[in-house]
């Protein structure tokens, strides 16, 4: 089975405040995430540790929807959240270096995460994990390099 951890990096020219500011607005998801269409928070939600949103998710013949929960916004250097707020921990990072920022999107697939795989999915869970691994390692690049294009466009 393949690692239930994948990062991957990218040099974006522009300030890490600015596309923290980019990243960090979960309603601008579906313009760069090649799964999630649309997200939005929470009445009265923002990119603040405890807030909540849904993200509404799209792939040939499934769609779904998911609730997460933001757990670091610290702008210009860390925006994090966790689906179902215990599954699945998504997070950009951002660091300062020549030519911009370095942008850099992770994926870990949670202990919790493996339980509930297992509980809802039986025999079959191995499969659905690895099906969102794959996802995960075909989404990361093709979502960085969207962000990319949007930030210095």
């Amino acid at each position: 089975m393949p690692a239930l951890t994948h990062s991957a990096s990218v040099v974006v020219a522009t300030s890490p405040e600015e596309l923290y500011d980019l990243v960090s607005d979960v309603t601008r998801t579906g313009e760069w995430s090649p799964v999630c269409r649309a997200c939005w928070w929470d009445e009265g939600a923002s990119a603040t540790p405890g807030a909540w949103f849904t993200g509404r998710n799209e792939v040939p013949g499934r769609t779904w929807e998911t609730r997460s929960q933001v757990v670091v916004a610290d702008r210009g250097r860390e925006f994090a959240w966790l689906v179902s707020g215990r599954l699945v921990r998504w997070a950009f990072t951002l660091a300062p270096v020549e030519g911009g920022t370095q942008l850099t999107e992770s994926w870990e697939f949670l202990p919790a995460g493996l339980e509930v795989f297992a509980e809802r999915y039986g025999a079959d869970a191995q499969a659905q994990i690895e099906d969102r691994t794959r996802s995960a390692l075909d989404g990361i690049p093709a979502t960085l390099a969207a962000i990319k294009r949007i930030a210095e466009g």
